[in-house]
């Protein structure tokens, strides 16, 4: 496996006595990414500064620059740490179930109710603001080598060789999936015209439906024939 300088700072052991060489201690790398995420949170991008991240976590202006050499990359770890984050934690939730629609049911909700969250607006407006500086980022933020279309469709590979799902086109049913979950919700929050975050019954709702469009059109069922 090739590390990248990421994935060495929480891979690499102590040094020779139990110390972390510079820059890669994964808790102090945490503490910086925290403060980061509350500074640019707050402040958005532009009007954040590296010498509030410091302040804000709690570390020297020097120790920050061990970790990360400049705002656009410390902004980055953290967009990147909380997707991977959210993407784990769906990936998980998804693997418990062996019903289909329990799992697209687990899926949906978690996933409308993390993509209208107050703070993830904040941060995909923000990302918005700086794709012409940063395209990278924004490529990274909405797709990403592991995202969710992609969890999407392993989980309905796996349930399409059990029986359970009778898919052609994997990766047009994922999208569909996502995108009836989503409804109107996402682009109501992220364009402002819903200032609040969805009604928990109300996504219920949504996603109840959402599964029944879903299964009527890719559950092993539909092709059964009856007398």
């Amino acid at each position: 496996m090739t590390l990248t300088p990421d994935h060495a700072a929480v891979f690499s052991p102590p040094a020779a006595g139990g110390r972390f060489a510079a820059g890669e201690d994964p808790a102090k790398r945490q503490q910086i990414l925290a403060g980061a995420k509350r500074v640019f949170m707050k402040m958005g991008f532009d009007a954040a500064s590296m010498n509030d991240v410091t302040r804000e976590a709690g570390v020297s202006k020097g120790t920050l620059y061990v970790y990360f050499t400049n705002k656009e990359e410390l902004f980055s770890a953290m967009i990147e740490a909380e997707r991977a984050a959210f993407v784990a934690a769906v990936r998980t939730a998804l693997a418990e179930h062996d019903d289909p629609e329990a799992g697209l049911y687990e899926f949906g909700i978690s996933f409308v109710t993390h993509m209208t969250d107050e703070k993830v607006i904040s941060a995909m407006r923000t990302v918005l603001g700086v794709r012409d500086r940063m395209p990278v980022l924004c490529q990274r933020f909405f797709k990403g080598p592991v995202n969710l279309r992609t969890i999407m469709r392993d989980f309905l590979e796996r349930h399409i060789a059990e029986g359970r799902l009778e898919i052609d086109d994997i990766d047009l049913a994922a999208g569909q999936f996502l995108d009836l979950a989503s409804g109107s919700f996402f682009k109501l929050r992220l364009f402002g015209s819903m200032e609040e975050p969805p009604p928990r019954d109300e996504i219920e709702r949504v996603i109840r439906g959402a599964i029944r469009v879903f299964m009527a059109a890719y559950g092993a069922r539909r092709h059964e024939t009856h007398p």
